[in-house]
């Protein structure tokens, strides 16, 4: 068996994607602004006399490596002794201290969802983007997507959770709930997310996913027929959204062109559900009940808007 050499000490080496992905982020992210957000309610003192708190700072940093790789508050700690890659992000050093323990990330993480702060993260992110050029336009792109839940009944209560539901889309069932995004139509920022049951109607949503001061509103057919609501929300607002052109077997192939269209400018806000799906993994519901999952929703979609745009902060 060949000897292995000490650790610290290798020959070889390689920025892995997650290094490059990590110190890409760790660039861009506007720390001042996120720890200032969350500083007014996590303690400055310990409880009860005990050891001081873990600088704000580092727990965040923590927090959005839950939300970038899908882990767990178990799964975290771990992760922080298994990737130097991680680690070095943190800033933890194994030779002065350890990882904070999972029910530290736990007691954060719950303190953010009490303080209800993901709406105020999600606005210093899209006003730190402001301030860089990065501005919300006068174009708004509607479209919401599900999230599974565990439909399993084998927990404490026996049985699932009661703030999601099934719905049939295609011919499929599915449980969970539903994410309703509004995203710029140029910039591919997320502005406005929501959370609510998967049952409800994605036209429901339509008058809340507007920041008001529309001139073109872009959907899919789900949202056909709303241009009261619409208007009420966002009075200069016109309806770009995708209409019906097919009854029965007759297909109308003007409107149909004219849906192709909008898909073409529609499309944009697929890569924006990619993200927050795909690349940072958040197609089942971690949690039970919708308040947590909008919390972890609007975060997510803070660190998505960031990621989306990354490339002109870092050449910025």
């Amino acid at each position: 068996m060949k000897q292995q050499t000490l650790t610290g000490f290798e020959k070889y080496g390689k920025t892995t994607r997650r290094a490059k992905f990590l110190a890409d982020m760790d660039r861009i992210i506007p720390w001042p602004e996120m720890t200032a957000a969350v500083q007014t309610v996590y303690p400055k003192i310990s409880e009860n006399g005990g050891r001081p708190p873990i600088a704000l700072e580092r727990m965040l940093r923590i927090y959005f490596l839950q939300l970038w790789f899908n882990l767990s508050d178990p799964a975290v700690e771990e992760a922080l002794y298994d990737s130097v890659a991680m680690r070095s992000f943190v800033g933890i050093d194994l030779g002065v201290e350890g990882a904070p323990d999972e029910t530290t990330v736990c007691k954060f993480r719950h303190l953010l969802e009490r303080a209800k702060l993901g709406k105020v993260l999600l606005k210093a992110v899209n006003d730190h983007l402001r301030r860089n050029g990065i501005k919300i336009s006068n174009g708004t792109i509607v479209d919401a997507t599900i999230i599974g839940a565990p439909s399993s009944t084998k927990n404490k209560d026996g049985k699932r959770d009661p703030e999601m539901h099934q719905v049939a889309k295609g011919n499929q069932w599915y449980f969970g709930m539903k994410a309703h995004i509004g995203v710029d139509s140029k910039t591919k920022v997320i502005h406005t997310i929501l959370a609510s049951a998967a049952n409800v109607s994605d036209a429901l949503a339509l008058p809340h996913l507007l920041h008001g001061k529309e001139t073109r509103v872009w959907g899919d057919q789900a949202y056909r027929g709303q241009k009261v609501a619409m208007h009420k929300a966002a009075p200069r607002a016109r309806d770009f959204t995708n209409q019906r052109y097919r009854w029965g077997s007759r297909v109308d192939e003007r409107i149909k062109a004219i849906n192709r269209n909008k898909s073409r400018v529609r499309a944009k806000v697929e890569h924006t559900i990619g993200v927050i799906k795909r690349v940072f993994g958040f197609q089942k519901a971690r949690y039970r009940g919708l308040a947590k999952n909008l919390h972890r929703l609007e975060v997510t979609a803070a660190l998505a808007n960031l990621y989306t745009v990354r490339r002109r902060l870092l050449a910025a």
